[in-house]
């Protein structure tokens, strides 16, 4: 069994050992449940085994909130540890178990939170948006999502067998080296990430082929919904990112396990490489995450506001400006690596330059509401509260542009408010109001509205408290990353800070009971009409929840917000297109292969951590079999009899 022994149980360690039984238990609840209750047929058929895009992308979703309760545990003993540990007391998390938590929490927030959050929206609207029947490669799609999955499995496993990484959460050499991470905390990270990664970079490759090869007829560029223009920024950059991050892990690994030289201080190594290569994929990856938010916002405001977007043109071109300059801001991160003056300065320039297009959307969002009529819905109570936090958060950004603010702040607990001022309003925020905005198209019903709104506040003042005071203390002079302070005058806006994570708490168990209650009162909160909001685009055209084919006759677009102005024409309806509706509909059967691959790429990763070389090799020689099974073969689609199709929409439309 490689280097795996019963040491690597935690039973000295109280906390691992009670978060992984808590864990263990719900899973086992969660079995026995399906068991009982006889769902086990349904799920394997319905959703473990679909290739349908919506599924795919509800799953996601369902994930990230999974591990969105599991990444904000750490932030809470993070937040209540510093809230104790000042002067003579030293709270209740030791050194190293204290580094394990803030590593962990970095690391599941933006891989396994922003990116699912998004990666799922993007499945599930941007084939309804673009009038398609489903993503270009829906096989390769339900294996992006379950290699998504066991890289977060993976992460979770390090709770109870072995430790987690205690480098950050991005794992700087020569820290994440054999020599001073001689543990298996640091394997964990690297082939949790590897694996979701490749999931991460294959659903790209899928969502950026789907739009640009898949819409509609009449749908052109400039007529493409601006979320949709968003997706295709987003996942242009994770095809142009993510090799970099699979190199940069990939050579750290070569280091770690054959004894390379890339990052380490002999033999030739340069570890300020790992760190330009890393951040050269992880600030993209930050426009990765929120252009997808940006977009939702771009469609709930017109919604909500009765009136078309303002700037069409404009949004889709600062869209696209971010993503081309994106790539050109990456070493703001390490100002203080002592490059020069002249490489500082164009970073610390292109920085500032990527904020003007951010403020032309701003703009246009506030030009859009104005003079409209606004409800005020969950989803755009979502959207104003994101604009009111994140121009502070904008601010603070350009500020540290500014390589000698940057000497003086860069390692302070004010960049920590700056990053979660940018990420929570910017990315969270965009999520809650796109799951509240299409959750009625998804399942058919709205969401509790009472809920929602208490939920919201309390993520509303609670990010103020938690964060707002972590500007004062970095100006102060509070370092991040720190376990202990002496400075007893900290103490109490740390405490300020802890009550802020208790009330972002409480917003969390209000949207998961959100949830409950919608799901108990579905009928009461049913949406019959498919278009519950009154919407623009096309997703709004189909009934709730869609077919699995989306559109029995693909749709005839002739402007922007075509749905809208077919409800306002004469005739009150889309147009289908030429030829469409007459011939039978052919759509991809559901298969066992991305589960498949992500259990065996799940025991790779695992056997890769513990150096268990059997088990490493055999998960990698069943995958590449399940695969070549699968290209073997034939009866790959199920055909859709069009009398079944026009008596499904004769239904709908009843």
């Amino acid at each position: 069994m490689g280097n795996l022994s019963w040491d690597a149980i935690p039973l000295h360690e109280p906390i691992p050992l009670v978060s992984g039984a808590v864990v263990v238990l719900a899973l086992l609840a969660v079995l026995a449940l399906v068991v009982l209750k006889g769902w086990g047929p349904v799920l394997w058929r319905e959703w473990i085994t679909s290739t349908d895009h919506k599924r795919i992308g509800v799953m996601y979703v369902l994930l990230a909130i999974v591990m969105l309760v599991r990444g904000f545990a750490d932030a809470l003993m993070m937040r209540s540890q510093l809230a104790l540990a000042a002067g003579n007391a030293r709270g209740y998390l030791p050194p190293s178990h204290f580094d394990q938590v803030f590593s962990a929490h970095g690391t599941i927030m933006i891989f396994f939170v922003g990116m699912a959050f998004m990666v799922g929206l993007m499945n599930f609207v941007v084939p309804l948006q673009i009038g398609a029947r489903d993503v270009a490669f829906p096989v390769m799609n339900s294996v992006s999502f379950w290699l998504t999955a066991a890289g977060a499995l993976l992460i979770n496993v390090s709770l109870v067998v072995g430790e987690f990484a205690r480098t950050g959460w991005l794992a700087y050499p020569p820290l994440s080296e054999l020599a001073y991470s001689p543990g298996v905390g640091v394997d964990y990270w690297l082939w949790s990430l590897q694996i979701s990664g490749v999931g991460t970079l294959l659903s790209g490759i899928n969502l950026t082929t789907t739009i640009l090869k898949m819409r509609t007829p009449g749908m052109g560029y400039g007529r493409m919904p601006i979320f949709t223009w968003t997706a295709l920024a987003s996942n242009l950059l994770i095809i142009a990112a993510f090799p970099i991050l699979t190199g940069s892990l990939a050579m750290l690994a070569l280091d770690r396990y054959l004894g390379f030289h890339f990052f380490t201080n002999d033999a030739g190594g340069n570890m300020m490489m790992y760190v330009n290569l890393i951040w050269a994929w992880g600030h993209p990856e930050v426009y990765i995450l929120v252009l997808p938010a940006f977009g939702i916002y771009s469609e709930v405001f017109p919604t909500f506001s009765g009136k078309r977007l303002f700037g069409y043109r404009s949004m889709a071109a600062a869209t696209m400006g971010i993503c081309i300059v994106s790539f050109m801001v990456w070493l703001h991160h390490f100002f203080t690596m002592g490059a020069g003056a002249d490489v500082n300065a164009f970073f610390g320039i292109a920085t500032s330059v990527i904020a003007i297009p951010t403020g032309v959307k701003i703009f246009n969002w506030l030009f859009t509401m104005y003079g409209g009529t606004l409800r005020f819905e969950l989803p755009l109570m979502w959207a104003i509260g994101f604009m009111l936090l994140f121009v502070i958060g904008g601010a603070t950004g350009v500020l540290l542009a500014i390589p000698p603010a940057d000497f003086q702040l860069h390692n302070s607990q004010f960049l920590v408010a700056h990053f979660h001022n940018v990420i929570i309003p910017g990315v969270l925020f965009g999520a809650f109001a796109g799951y509240n905005y299409w959750f009625p198209k998804a399942f058919g019903f709205r969401l509790h509205r009472g809920l929602g709104v208490a939920s919201f506040w309390c993520w509303f003042v609670g990010f103020l408290l938690a964060f707002m005071p972590l500007y004062v203390l970095g100006l102060a002079g509070a370092t991040r990353r720190m376990q202990h302070y002496p400075q007893t005058q900290w103490q109490p806006l740390m405490i300020v800070a802890f009550a802020g994570a208790l009330l972002i708490l409480a917003g969390i168990v209000l949207m998961l009971a959100q949830l409950f209650a919608s799901i108990r009162q579905r009928e009461r909160l049913r949406d019959a009409t498919g278009d519950p909001w009154d919407g623009r685009t096309l997703e709004w055209a189909t009934p709730s929840p869609p077919p699995a084919w989306n559109f029995a006759a693909l749709p005839q677009v002739d402007g922007i917000d075509a749905f809208w102005e077919a409800k306002r024409s004469q005739a009150g309806v889309l147009k289908p297109a030429d030829g469409e509706g007459a011939r039978p509909l052919h759509m991809p059967r559901p298969t066992p292969l991305g589960v498949v691959v992500a259990f065996f790429a799940f025991f790779a990763g695992f056997g890769a951590v513990w150096h268990i070389a059997w088990m490493a090799w055999g998960a990698l020689a069943c995958i590449v079999a399940a695969c070549l099974v699968r290209a073997w073969r034939t009866d790959r689609e199920v055909e859709i009899d069009p009398a079944r199709v026009a008596a499904f929409e004769r239904g709908a439309r009843a």
